[in-house]
């Protein structure tokens, strides 16, 4: 959303001047860092609502800021990266950012990838969703099992909260990748299996038996309430 602030981090300072320009163009209130220890300290100085985060640091791993930002940020990332590769991408992901996107990068696309994760983050004012035992509290991004808290990376969450907002209804695997992890992320179905087992390893009694969270083999998930099930 135009009129958000962004961190930009990256060590090449010719894209660092590019990405800034282009987003204040765009509207944006940009701040920028070129280590990770800067990333970091500007994130906790004057906290941003969302972060363009190169991989490669010459500190540490873009990597390492997101999962330490997790910590104590829910402020949506976006990973750039000259690498393109499937490990890396889960890597990254399962760390908690919230898109991935290999250079070079077209700016039409990144800021349509930025308008995305900014809106996925904002307050919906969305009711609590309750499936058995499982709330969904949509608005806090909140989720409780039998009344106690359960913490969740973003994409755990969001994942959740489509498969919660449609509950009952097979969901497929493209439908729920486009939705989670936006364009581009169709057919990486080892990012969604990964984190559909992390997910169920949170809020399923036996993960090797789920209840709530049901795999229609080769074809998608769905969330049901284990009580209707007979």
């Amino acid at each position: 959303m135009s009129g958000s602030r962004v961190l930009v981090v990256d060590d090449e300072e010719q894209i660092l001047r590019a990405l800034k320009t282009s987003l204040q163009a765009a509207g944006y209130e940009v701040e920028t860092a070129d280590t990770a220890a800067g990333a970091l300290t500007a994130a906790a100085m004057r906290p941003p609502e969302a972060l363009i985060l190169d991989l490669v640091l010459p500190d540490g791993s873009g990597i390492e800021v997101c999962r330490e930002l997790r910590a104590w940020s829910s402020a949506p990332v976006i990973v750039l990266s000259v690498v393109g590769d499937e490990a890396e991408k889960i890597a990254a992901l399962d760390a908690g950012a919230d898109d991935y996107v290999t250079k070079p990068v077209g700016l039409d696309e990144l800021l349509a990838r930025l308008r995305a994760v900014l809106r996925r983050a904002a307050p919906s004012g969305e009711p609590v969703i309750a499936v058995g035992e499982l709330e969904v509290d949509l608005e806090k991004r909140e989720v409780r099992v039998k009344g106690k808290p359960v913490h969740l990376t973003p994409h755990e969450f969001e994942l959740l909260r489509f498969l919660a907002r449609h509950e009952g209804k097979l969901l497929t695997h493209r439908m729920i990748l486009q939705e989670v992890w936006g364009p581009g992320y169709g057919e990486a179905t080892n990012i969604l299996h990964v984190n559909v087992s992390q997910l169920r390893r949170k809020i399923e009694p036996d993960p090797a038996r789920p209840r709530y969270l049901l795999t229609e083999p080769g074809a998608g998930y769905r969330l049901v309430d284990p009580s209707t099930r007979g």
